[in-house]
C-alpha cells in the first residue's frame, strides 16, 4: 500500500509493514526502561496534554503531513448532499415511525419528526462551521482537540468509534434479515445456528460478513467511486420512498388522523427524543471535508441541504403511514409492510423490504468512509498507532483504517444478536453533538492572548449555567410531569445565554461561513442534546461508563505517552518559518479548495 514516502514525525516508512515501529515508534516505547520512566512521569504528562489545545494550522498542515500522501479532493456539494441523504435515511424510518406512532404520539408523529429534525439541524450548523474552518478528516475529534483539548477529544472520539462499530454491526445483521424477507425466507435460514452457544451469540451471520467485505472494497478503492455508488443507490431508494408515498396516499383515509394528539403535547416531545436517532449519520459527512474541492461552498450546501431534504421526506412518510392505517393498528415492527397488507396491497411489502435493504447499504458505506477518517486523524496525533494514519498513494484513501474498522465491525456482526446490539443506543453521538456545540461557543468567545481574564471568567460561568440548567431540564423531564422545574431551569438557561450574548464580546469571527444567531443557536443545541440524553435508558449509560473507563486505561498506559513524545518531538524539530509559509498557503487556498498544502514541504528529516 503505497511504497516509500510515509511520514512519521519526519521519519519515512513504508505503507504496509507490521514492525513495532509502525505501531509504537515513539521514544517512550524504545525500551522497557524508557516506558517505566514514562509511566513515572504520567501525572506531569497528563497535566501537559489535558491543558494542551491544538491550533487550526496544526490540524490543517502538520497532522495531514503524517499520512504519507494527501487524500484526493474529488467531492463537491452534490456528492456531500447525497452522502448525507445516504447516511441518514436507513432502515430506521421503516421501524421507528410505526413504533412511536402506535405507543407514544399517534398521528402527531409528524410533529415529532419536525422537532427532532430542527434539533438535528442545530447540530448540523455547528458541525458545518467547524468543517469549513478546519476541513480535515478528523471531524469532531479535530474540532474538540482545537477548542477543548486533546484529552476531551480522545474520550469523545473513542466513544463515537465504538458507536460506529456497534451501529455498523447492527445494520449488517439487519441487512441479512431484510434480505431474507425479500427472498421470502426466515432470517435464520441464512444463518448458522450453533445450539451449544448462548442464543445471543450463537446465530452466526456469514452474509453480514460478505456485505461488509463488499463495502470495504468499495470504500478502499475510491472515495469518488463510493460517492457515485451512493448516488445511484440513493436514487433507487428515493424511488422506493416515492412509491410508498404515492401508493400509500391513494389508500388514505382522513378518519385515521383523528384524534391527532391522543397522547397530548408531552407525547410529541417524548417521541422526538427517540426519533432523533433517525437523523444520526450526518457527522460522518463532516469527516469528508478534507476531500472536498471547495469546503466553504460545498459543506454548508451539502450538509444543510441533505438535512432539509431528509426532514421533509420523514414528515411525508409519517403522514402517509398514519393516513393509511389507524395509529392503534400500526405494526411496531414492520409498519409499512403491514399497512400495505391491510389495504389490500400485500405485494408492496417486497418493495418496502428492497428500499430498507438499499438504505442499509448506503448507511454502511457512508459509515465506513466516516469511521475510517476519524481513526486516521486520531492516529495522526499518535494517540492511536500511526499505522492507521497511512493514506494510500494510488487510491488516496486511508486503507489501513478502513480495513481495521470494518474488520472489527464484521467480528461483532458475525456473532452478536441484534437485540444485544440494539440496546447500545447512540448516547455517544448525543454526547459528541453536545461537546461540539460547547466547542463552538469556546471558539467564538475565547482566544488566547485576546480574551481578557474577566471575560474568560464570564464565559466559564455562562457555560456552567447553560450546561447546569440544561441538565436540570433534562432531569426534571425524566422524573416529573409537573412544570415547576421548567419555571426554574428555563429562565436560568436564558440568563446564561443572554449574559454571554450581551456581556462577553466575541474573540473570533468565522472567516468563511459561520453559524447564525450565536450564542443562541449553539446554546439551544446544547440544551436539546442534553435533554435527549435524559431519555436514554440506564443500560446505555452503563455501557458508556464502562467503555469510557477502558479508554482512560488505554490513554494513560499508551496513548498519552505516544502523543506526548510526538508533540514534543515535533515542537523541537519544526521550523517556525516553514509553519508560517504553510499556513499562509492554506489561508490563500481558503477561497478555493481550502487546505490544499503540499505535504512534502512540512516534513522534517
Amino acid at each position: 500500500m503505497g511504497g516509500e514516502g510515509a511520514i512519521d514525525g519526519g521519519v519515512r516508512r513504508r505503507g504496509l509493514t507490521f514492525r513495532r515501529n509502525d505501531f509504537f515508534p515513539e521514544e517512550s516505547f524504545k525500551s522497557w526502561e524508557n516506558y517505566a520512566r514514562a509511566i513515572m512521569e504520567t501525572p506531569w504528562r497528563l497535566k501537559d496534554r489535558m491543558l494542551s489545545r491544538s491550533e487550526d494550522h496544526t490540524e490543517l498542515v502538520e497532522m495531514k503531513a503524517r499520512s504519507s500522501h494527501e487524500m484526493k479532493k474529488t467531492l463537491n456539494w452534490w456528492d456531500l448532499m447525497w452522502f448525507g441523504i445516504g447516511a441518514v435515511i436507513g432502515s430506521g424510518i421503516f421501524v421507528l415511525t410505526g413504533l412511536e406512532a402506535r405507543s407514544t404520539v399517534g398521528p402527531a408523529v409528524v410533529l415529532s419528526y419536525v422537532v427532532s429534525g430542527v434539533s438535528a439541524l442545530f447540530s448540523v450548523f455547528c458541525y458545518t462551521e467547524f468543517a469549513v474552518e478546519i476541513p480535515v478528516a478528523g471531524g469532531s475529534f479535530a474540532y474538540l482537540r482545537v477548542e477543548l483539548g486533546e484529552f476531551v477529544a480522545f474520550i469523545a472520539a473513542g466513544n463515537i468509534l465504538l458507536e460506529y462499530v456497534i451501529g455498523g454491526a447492527a445494520v449488517a445483521r439487519s441487512w441479512t434479515s431484510y434480505f431474507a424477507t425479500l427472498c421470502g425466507q426466515h432470517p435464520d435460514d441464512f444463518r448458522i445456528v450453533v445450539h451449544k452457544m448462548n442464543p445471543d451469540y450463537g446465530h452466526l451471520d456469514p452474509i453480514s460478513i460478505g456485505v461488509l467485505i463488499a463495502i470495504t472494497i468499495l470504500a478502499v478503492y475510491s472515495t469518488k467511486g463510493s460517492s457515485i455508488f451512493n448516488f445511484i443507490a440513493t436514487i433507487f431508494h428515493l424511488v422506493v420512498i416515492a412509491f410508498i408515498i404515492i401508493a400509500g396516499l391513494t389508500k388514505a383515509n382522513t378518519e385515521n388522523y383523528t384524534p391527532f394528539l391522543p397522547y397530548e403535547v408531552r407525547g410529541v416531545f417524548k417521541a422526538s427524543a427517540v426519533l432523533f436517532f433517525a437523523y444520526v449519520g450526518f457527522d460522518a459527512v463532516s469527516t469528508m471535508a478534507e476531500e472536498t474541492k471547495n469546503p466553504a461552498r460545498d459543506i454548508p450546501i451539502g450538509l444543510v441541504g441533505s438535512m432539509v431534504i431528509t426532514t421533509f421526506l420523514y414528515c411525508v412518510l409519517a403522514v402517509t403511514l398514519c393516513l393509511m392505517q389507524k395509529y392503534t393498528d400500526i405494526d411496531p415492527d414492520a409498519p409499512y409492510s403491514v399497512a400495505f397488507s391491510a389495504v389490500g396491497m400485500d405485494w408492496a411489502k417486497y418493495i418496502v423490504a428492497f428500499g430498507a435493504l438499499k438504505g442499509m447499504t448506503t448507511v454502511l458505506l457512508v459509515s465506513a468512509v466516516g469511521q475510517a477518517r476519524y481513526l486516521t486523524h486520531i492516529a495522526r496525533t499518535h494517540m492511536m498507532p500511526p499505522w492507521f494514519a497511512h493514506v494510500d498513494e494510488k487510491t488516496g484513501t486511508p486503507v489501513n483504517a478502513t480495513i481495521s474498522m470494518l474488520a472489527a465491525t464484521a467480528v461483532i456482526s458475525f456473532f452478536t444478536n441484534l437485540n444485544i446490539l440494539s440496546n447500545l443506543l447512540s448516547i455517544s453521538t448525543l454526547f459528541i453533538f453536545m461537546l461540539v456545540a460547547v466547542a463552538l461557543l469556546v471558539r467564538r468567545y475565547y482566544s488566547s492572548g485576546v480574551t481578557t481574564k474577566q471575560n474568560k471568567v464570564k464565559l466559564i460561568l455562562c457555560l456552567a449555567l447553560i450546561l447546569g440548567s440544561s441538565c436540570g431540564i433534562s432531569g426534571y423531564w425524566a422524573s416529573s410531569d409537573g412544570w415547576i422545574g421548567y419555571a426554574v431551569f428555563v429562565p436560568l438557561w436564558i440568563l446564561g445565554t443572554g449574559v454571554l450574548w450581551l456581556c462577553v464580546p466575541q474573540a473570533k469571527q468565522p472567516k468563511l461561513w459561520g453559524v447564525p444567531l450565536v450564542p443562541w443557536l449553539p446554546s439551544l443545541s446544547i440544551a436539546i442534546n442534553i435533554f435527549l440524553l435524559g431519555s436514554i435508558d440506564k443500560d446505555s449509560f452503563i455501557r458508556f461508563g464502562v467503555w469510557t473507563g477502558l479508554l482512560l486505561v488505554y490513554y494513560v498506559l499508551l496513548g498519552l505517552h505516544a502523543s506526548y513524545d510526538t508533540a514534543k518531538g515535533f515542537e523541537s524539530q519544526q521550523n517556525p518559518v516553514d509553519v508560517d509559509k504553510q499556513w499562509n498557503k492554506a489561508e490563500e487556498g481558503a477561497q478555493g479548495a481550502r487546505g490544499q498544502v503540499p505535504l512534502a514541504e512540512v516534513t522534517t528529516d
